[in-house]
């Protein structure tokens, strides 16, 4: 397991034609759209949707208490009473996964928009601004991504404490820097185009050609890079929490599931294989959409 980010291809993404088409046809219009361009898209959307229909309503609609004991069905193998069967402690995995949806995905929204914050607001200002502005924010995003990802956010997180909240902080440490390398890239490609300069030339305020016309005009990668990324960070914390540092038992974090099902694995195949598969199907329908995204913003690729 790796906190790694990952980026996308070094190709232009720029506001074109997809992204009038989101302004003009609304988004369900475009969301069928979407759906229609590759089958890939649908897989995805459903994974997400289902994940995300989890994150909502999992907690309520489990079937058993995912944290009360039950000694007298540990280790049940999965039946009609228990679709997933039980862990050592004779709780109900299906309703652990269900109900470990809100931590390990809704932890990883919060990560990555406190991310995505600093980081665009970080890349703008250096990217905009430029000169001694611009080489003191990249230099202190530099110190950030001289640190191997995973080494970086198992120091913090050591450091502060072994919890959620503090895996929040170690995570956002981890993402912002590459947030804020991508909107400085976009800025700069953007405040030249003919547009800015014509905000600029009839007397538009700094704050406004910042805000309506060049941020605007750099979000479809960072989009994209954000889709992308919901998958990786659901993947750090969980593997954070594997190693002990995130959540801690008896939480339901798919993560800390896995950690606890290495000893039973032999026994209990069971136990170790939901939770990954649900960490596993995550990241995978975040990649589709990030793929299609990607491809759906791209105007060459819709030629």
């Amino acid at each position: 397991m790796t906190a790694e980010p990952r980026t996308t291809e070094q190709r232009p993404l720029v506001l074109g034609l997809a992204e009038r088409e989101v302004r003009r046809q609304g988004p369900l219009a475009w969301l069928v759209a979407f759906a229609r361009q590759s089958p890939l898209n649908v897989l995805a959307l459903i994974l997400i949707l289902l994940f995300l229909f989890l994150v909502a309503f999992g907690s309520a609609l489990a079937p058993h208490d995912p944290v009360k004991p039950n000694i007298q069905v540990k280790l049940h193998p999965p039946s009609s009473t228990y679709w997933f069967g039980t862990d050592e402690l004779g709780r109900d995995i299906l309703s652990r996964v269900m109900s470990g949806a809100k931590y390990s995905l809704g932890i990883a929204f919060i990560i990555l928009s406190i991310a995505l914050v600093i980081g665009v607001l970080v890349g703008a200002l250096a990217g905009y601004l430029g000169g001694l502005v611009d080489e003191v924010l990249m230099r202190v995003t530099d110190l950030f991504l001289a640190f191997p990802a995973l080494i970086l956010a198992m120091a913090i997180a050591a450091t502060l404490g072994r919890n959620l909240q503090n895996v929040v902080v170690a995570l956002t440490a981890v993402y912002w820097p590459w947030y804020a390398r991508l909107v400085r890239g976009q800025v700069l490609a953007v405040k030249e185009r003919e547009f800015v300069e014509a905000a600029r030339a009839v007397g538009a305020s700094p704050g406004r050609v910042m805000l309506r016309h060049i941020l605007p005009n750099t979000m479809a990668p960072v989009i994209v890079q954000l889709t992308i990324d919901v998958g990786y960070a659901v993947l750090a914390t969980a593997g954070l929490s594997f190693l002990g540092l995130g959540a801690q038992p008896p939480l339901p974090e798919w993560g800390t599931m896995i950690a606890g099902a290495r000893t039973f694995f032999r026994e209990a195949w069971w136990y170790i294989s939901f939770p990954g598969l649900a960490l596993t199907l995550t990241v995978v329908g975040f990649n589709l959409l990030g793929d299609g995204l990607r491809d759906y913003f791209d105007p060459r690729s819709r030629q």
